[in-house]
């Protein structure tokens, strides 16, 4: 079966503590265009260097102005990597919230060297945009919207029953309230902002005046939009407001994954029936936790396959030697000595 490789790229609330640091200090194709985007941030970036690598507990990530450019970094950095070992750059790129700017930046749409400042307009911003938050729901939009008060707004839908909200502090207090009453399981992320929610529109704003200053250009691969759950329009590529608009909307994480293993997104180039080998960016594995479930990955017709090491223990080189022996596999050339040097840096 002809199979496809799907790189899942991690949003807010998806950081951990030293996320992908194993292969920081290991793997050259990562460590490379992760300082690239440091230093390009100049001495934020060493500062945000120095946050990344501090051991857990780390309460510094659950401020958005630090974890979301390592999100971005990490994130561009891993699709770097997967590109640069495997010689094959994923067939389709599908980003969580911020993720989706480290997959516009893989697909061309702003070059590595202007990333940068498309990350530190991001951080301005949202500078002093606080008090506000994020919920995870363990149930389906349909039953958490009847039960939302004024002020909190449903954020990202990222499973069947998954459902993330945001809005200011009070609203999500009293929100959490009526669903825990009505037998729901609630749980704040790590986030001070209101991310995809009405309350970030002032924010939207003002970063669509930053970017309008960036080069944008129509992406050069497939690039699954979780904006929109369709293909990443060139229209909407080359538009400021549509990535600046983003902070403001929900994400629909799990509508566009859905229909990718369905088969089903508008002008998809394969149909139904392709396989699909979705790459799990993230360090706690939650982009594919839905996945697991779909008849397509239940059937072997899709496998799932983590690019770091998850909550459970084990090593980053080792599971990225891991991936890349999967994507050999499945006859996707790979460069066996970096898939010796991934084992020698996993025993040493």
């Amino acid at each position: 079966m002809s199979r496809r490789t799907v790189l899942l790229l991690p949003g807010q609330g998806a950081q951990r503590e030293r996320m992908a640091a194993g292969l920081y200090a290991a793997v050259p194709e990562f460590a490379a265009p992760m300082d690239s985007f440091l230093a390009a941030l100049g001495p934020e970036g060493a500062r945000l260097r120095e946050e990344w690598l501090r051991p857990a507990p780390n309460p510094s990530l659950d401020d958005a102005l630090v974890s979301q450019p390592l999100l971005f970094g990490v994130g561009y950095a891993l699709g770097r990597c997967v590109t640069a070992l495997s010689g094959h750059a994923p067939d389709v790129l599908l980003g969580h919230s911020v993720g989706e700017l480290a997959a516009a930046a893989l697909a061309g749409v702003f070059s590595p060297e202007d990333a940068a400042e498309v990350m530190a307009a991001r951080r301005t911003a949202l500078a002093g945009r606080t008090g506000g938050g994020m919920l995870a729901v363990g149930a389906a939009v349909a039953d958490v919207e009847p039960l939302l008060t004024p002020g909190a707004a449903v954020a990202a839908v990222n499973g069947p029953r998954q459902t993330v909200l945001a809005g200011p502090s009070d609203a999500l207090a009293r929100t959490s309230e009526r669903l825990a009453a009505a037998g729901m399981v609630v749980r704040a992320l790590r986030s001070g902002h209101a991310f995809h929610s009405p309350s970030l529109a002032g924010a939207a704003e003002t970063y669509a005046r930053a970017l309008s200053h960036v080069p944008l250009r129509a992406p050069e691969g497939a690039l699954l939009s979780t904006r929109t759950a369709r293909w990443l329009r060139a229209e909407e590529a080359t538009d400021p407001a549509f990535w600046a608009g983003q902070l403001a909307l929900p994400v629909l994480y799990w509508p566009a994954l859905r229909a990718l293993l369905d088969g089903t997104p508008d002008g998809t180039p394969d149909g139904p029936g392709t396989g699909l080998v979705l790459l799990d960016a993230s360090a706690d594995r939650s982009l594919t936790a839905p996945a697991r479930r779909h008849p397509s990955v239940r059937s072997g017709a899709s496998v799932v396959v983590p690019l770091l090491a998850g909550p459970a223990g084990g090593d980053d080189p080792g599971t990225l030697g891991e991936a890349l022996d999967v994507l050999a596999s499945h006859r996707i050339r790979t460069s066996p000595h970096v898939r010796t040097r991934a084992a020698q840096a996993t025993a040493s």
